[in-house]
């Protein structure tokens, strides 16, 4: 009789000494291991905590008893068939539906329940104007991010509803070798033709919550434009550190490299509040969450992560129960993501999901340019078998999320072949095409996102690299490039160069003296602030997020006190409330750089504007500039702004037909200054 525990290790007390509570394991296995208690991480099969050794030992059976068909006999059985509506029933809420069905255990290999099961829900609005098909997953006893469940009978589908009203739903569940991948297996009775419906009620929530706002959709424009209010969305936040999700408080994330540790958040546990969500009976999660509260409090909206990287720099982050088995998930740790990500969403922070890292997109070539397969990558970089269910699994678990992106890898490798067949079988499988983007080397760029732009991929956007002064022309390039090939992109600068130093920390922390690159090419925050920020924001661009590179403190693989870039976040704050406040759709802005000139080229002045309405000019080192008004009859109101501050100066007005001069109002020799003219009617 197999007696499982839960995830976590029983301790008990005996004779004045700690000792572990021993599993009882089937006769046939033998004499497990002897126990061990340096080298703990989660047992397969519910057993506790132990040893590697005696978790393979464990697996190892598990998986002979399953191939045979042999099972433990403790709670083998099969549900009797029910469907179960729960969640705040709302529109823009993640409505969940669960179904009782067959038994499953994430160990389990005939059948697999990722693989040889696949649960479709269809669900319909009663105008019959929408429609979802919507992927389910599994999701053992229905709890297991709180219990560590590793099997039960729970079979799940995320669905956030745009409308409310009745929505009904339509159950498809087929089993049989692939599935969930390749569409094979026959309808599984009893479970398959369940319906019902259920109703769904406005949205109570207010901004900056998501669900006030409504899906965040790609829509043809230069931005992304939330479905519910209409608003334009522009992102600032973190690019930083790629291994967030290497945290000590998610079940089963070791760390295999001894200069790459796991992450315990804890100078953000003070940031977690009374109300917000932790997980296990250890009330695991604070540090993480408090990351999240400090992000939004300091007014950021995006953060992203790695969700695979076994292989790569940090090699510490994976969805799978085991790093190399890429066929079974890790149902508790999904789930403790998927808490992370609701809070995130909750306040308003947009999830970049990196699915992958370069290390491990693809295989390489050993010195005679044969090509060596990488055991971490997918399917040695092509969609098969272990993609497939890779991305079924990210978007089925993940995608009813309102905010967030697929990023098909950093700095990607594979072939132009093998990104279409990602792209293609994403679109496909998500209910709610969500945006599509792809990361590059910055040399790489002209060669590989030209062959994407247009109908040449269904691609709705880059995301960018580049130099940090770089931004402006690349995005602006980018943005003409794909609008000239007739699908426009939403082209966002993610990550800054030169690689070694990023983004750097705020001068006096650690004993910081805020120079970068003091050896080469000297900048500091401020020269990020201008030609990053606001060169991104100033092409028509749609916003940043902030690599933090290796060398200085805080750095990309080892941050945890995102404080270190205290004064960034609010130079970010400030321009996005900027944009946000000018009062017109962005959209109807286009780079007019020469209107500003001289000087001309990449970062010299810069003007958005809809000429003889609207200008948006930004002198990035100050100094007086001319803006060719020659054209245009009519008074001009002149609002300056300080990007360092967000304060405005006293308004004035211009007469147009003339070339205006532009002289900024007092301050340092090199500060940086907006100005907006607007068409007084």
């Amino acid at each position: 009789m197999i007696r499982p525990l839960s995830r976590c290790l029983l301790p008990v007390l005996a004779s004045a000494t700690l000792t572990f509570a021993q599993p009882v394991f089937p006769e046939h296995w033998g004499e497990p291991p002897p126990i061990q208690t340096r080298d703990l991480r989660p047992l397969p099969g519910g057993y506790g905590e132990g040893s590697s050794t005696l978790a393979n030992w464990i697996g190892q059976h598990l998986a002979a008893d399953t191939a045979r068909g042999q099972f433990p006999d403790h709670a083998r059985a099969d549900a009797e068939p029910a469907v179960t509506v729960h969640g705040e029933l709302k529109q823009w809420h993640a409505v969940t539906l669960d179904m009782a069905g067959p038994y499953a255990h994430e160990l389990d290999v005939s059948p697999n329940p990722f693989t040889d099961y696949a649960l479709t829900v269809t669900f319909t609005h009663e105008s019959g104007e929408l429609s979802y098909v919507v992927p389910g997953y599994f999701a053992a006893d229905g709890n297991a991010a709180q219990t560590g469940a590793m099997a039960g009978t729970v079979w799940r589908a995320h669905l956030s509803p745009d409308r409310d009203g009745r929505w009904d739903y339509a159950v498809s569940f087929v089993r049989g070798p692939n599935a969930a991948t390749y569409h094979g297996g026959l309808p599984l009775e009893p479970y398959d033709g369940l319906t019902g419906s259920f109703t769904v009620t406005a949205t109570d929530k207010v901004s900056p919550d998501f669900r006030a706002r409504g899906r965040l959709t790609y829509t043809g424009e230069r931005y992304l434009r939330f479905a519910g209010d209409g608003s334009l969305f522009l992102k600032a936040g973190p690019d930083a550190p790629e291994t967030f999700l290497a945290y000590t408080g998610f079940d089963n994330t070791v760390a295999r490299k001894p200069n790459v540790p796991l992450k315990t958040w804890a100078p953000h546990e003070a940031d977690w509040r009374e109300g917000d969500p932790t997980w296990g009976d250890d009330a695991r999660g604070k540090g993480i969450i408090g990351a999240i509260n400090y992000l939004a409090d300091k007014g950021m909206n995006v953060f992203s992560f790695l969700t695979y990287n076994a292989g790569g720099d940090g090699d510490n982050v994976w969805p799978f129960v085991q790093r190399d088995d890429k066929l079974h998930y890790d149902v508790s740790k999904l789930g403790q993501w998927d808490i992370l990500f609701a809070h995130a969403q909750a306040h308003g922070i947009y999830l970049h999901f990196k699915l992958q890292e370069n290390e491990l997109d693809d295989h390489r070539f050993d010195q005679r340019r044969e090509p060596r397969r990488i055991p971490e990558a997918m399917d040695a970089g092509e969609t098969g078998p272990e993609r497939r269910l890779y991305f079924r699994e990210m978007i089925a678990r993940f995608g009813h999320h309102l905010a967030l992106n697929w990023n098909f890898g950093e700095e990607n490798t594979q072939t132009y072949a093998e990104q279409i067949a990602m792209f293609d079988y994403v679109e496909a499988v998500d209910p709610y095409d969500h945006h599509r983007v792809i990361h590059t080397f910055p040399q790489d760029q002209d060669r590989i996102y030209e062959t994407l732009l247009g109908d040449r991929s269904n691609l709705t956007g880059p995301s960018m690299q580049n130099r940090f002064d770089r931004a402006h022309a690349r995005t602006l390039q980018w943005l003409r490039e794909s609008a000239a090939a007739g699908r426009q992109w939403v082209v966002a600068n993610d990550e800054q160069n030169p690689f070694e130093y990023g983004v750097p920390p705020d001068p006096g922390y650690r004993g910081f003296d805020g120079v970068a690159d003091a050896d080469r090419a000297p900048y500091t925050l401020d020269d990020i602030r201008k030609y990053t920020l606001w060169g991104n924001l100033m092409a028509g661009g749609a916003g940043v997020e902030y690599y933090f590179g290796y060398r200085l403190a805080e750095n990309d693989l080892l941050l945890e006190d995102l404080r270190s870039r205290d004064h960034t976040w609010d130079y970010c704050r400030i321009a996005l409330a900027f944009f946000h406040s000018l009062g017109v759709d962005l959209n109807d802005l286009q780079a007019h750089d020469a209107l500003v000139g001289p000087p001309p080229g990449d970062n010299g002045n810069w003007c958005l504007a809809q000429p003889g309405q609207f200008y948006v000019v930004y002198l990035p080192e100050g100094g007086e500039a001319t803006l060719d008004l020659s054209a245009e009859p009519g008074q001009f109101r002149v609002d300056w702004f300080n990007p360092r501050n967000g304060q405005y100066q006293p308004s004035y007005t211009v007469a147009g037909e003339d070339v205006i001069a532009l002289l900024p109002p007092n301050g340092g020799p090199d500060d940086d200054w907006a100005v907006v003219l607007q068409l007084l009617r």
